[in-house]
């Protein structure tokens, strides 16, 4: 290390030009994660923030939201029933909502829920929904921006429904739109206002979401005609667009993993040629393959982790000047996993040049003019 050190220090700006460039790709890859960390909570936000341990779906819908239909009462039916602590009844519709005190009209995600069950979102302002006040509903904060505040009066376009601002919380979207909170009665009325648009099912829902430690999906699915279970991961991947946004950021980033490998590894095979002669010489005087190969790690790793560290602090300053409707969101246990990631990534391309060292004949290299 303490060779490896010396020399870094005596070539400044070779080591920093190699920085420079693992710094660089650092902050790109933190950068696409925030990107993609943003688009994925914006598609699913919602569905991430339900503490639920399974979740009811119409048989055959995939756990995709806009298929299923399901019997509502199945709820009451299974709370307390196999494995399950509490069931809690979901729907969710596409409107447009309007205010007399907002800017415009906004396209939401109307999302049918029990008031103070487990799926309820914790409100930052205002006050939680309550069974009394069935038209008070709780808003996304980003509909903030567009002039709703607690106490305006909210119009569904095409509808007369007519409900009020209670509270406001923050981080819930769904399918890429704000969501408002409603009572479930109340989006049912909505949802299922055309004569038999409910498929002749009581109390419909879309989804129903239910909490227990051990609960007994395969029970629950022989009790029950046409109903299918997932687990959260399955329904959050349920999404539209969700898996095929996260592929593509996923993707792009395990691309930039390889090629920061091939980078460094380069730069590196490059840099142990230039250097064949003073390796020779190292050999000739007693000093091991080992012992080389063990400087130039030590090189790579501690240049890659002052890089790493430059990429994440350059990372957050960027997020500062981001315009504030940007899909970025930055998670740190995320960062530090790819930053982990990077770090591996430049040492395995190090170990790889390095072995180019047990090539070198020290009788070769000194004789080599250059």
């Amino acid at each position: 290390m303490f060779l490896a050190i010396k020399e870094m220090k005596h070539a400044k700006k070779r080591f920093m030009m190699i920085g420079a460039i693992i710094m660089l790709i650092a902050w790109l890859v933190f950068i696409l994660s925030g990107l993609g960390n943003g688009l994925s909570s914006l598609a699913a936000a919602t569905m991430k923030n339900i503490d639920g341990d399974l979740f009811i779906y119409e048989e055959g819908s995939a756990a995709t939201m806009m298929k299923t239909k399901v019997t509502g009462t199945v709820a009451d039916h299974v709370e307390g029933q196999f494995g399950v602590k509490e069931a809690a009844k979901f729907g969710q519709s596409t409107v447009i909502v309007k205010s007399p005190d907002a800017k415009e009209k906004v396209d939401v995600a109307f999302l049918g829920i029990e008031p103070g069950k487990f799926i309820e979102p914790k409100v930052v302002a205002g006050k939680q929904m309550s069974a009394e006040n069935k038209m008070g509903v709780i808003i996304d904060e980003t509909l903030q921006e567009k002039g709703y505040e607690i106490g305006d009066t909210i119009e569904v376009t095409s509808s007369s429904i007519e409900l009020t601002v209670v509270g406001i919380t923050k981080g819930e979207t769904f399918n890429h739109l704000p969501s408002v909170f409603v009572n479930v009665d109340v989006w049912q009325s909505y949802a299922f206002a055309a004569p038999g648009s409910d498929n002749g099912l009581e109390s419909p829902v879309a989804m129903i979401a239910l909490q227990g430690a051990n609960i007994d999906a395969d029970k629950i699915e022989s009790n029950y005609d046409e109903i299918e279970t997932f687990t959260k991961s399955e329904a959050v991947m349920g999404m539209p667009g969700y898996k095929e946004e996260s592929g593509t950021i996923y993707m792009m980033l395990a691309f930039l993993f390889i090629i920061s490998a091939v980078i460094i590894a380069v730069f590196f095979y490059v840099f142990i040629l230039q250097k064949t002669q003073q390796f020779g010489v190292m050999k000739a005087i007693g000093a091991s393959n080992s012992f080389i190969k063990k400087s130039i790690i030590s090189q790579v790793f501690v240049l890659s982790l002052i890089s790493i560290i430059a990429g994440i602090v350059l990372t957050y300053l960027t997020a500062l000047v981001f315009p504030e409707g940007m899909p970025f969101n930055l998670d740190f246990k995320m960062v530090l996993l790819y930053a982990l990631v990077l770090l591996i990534v430049s040492v395995l391309g190090s170990v790889i040049s390095a072995r180019q060292v047990t090539k070198i004949d020290p009788l070769t290299a000194i004789g080599r003019v250059e």
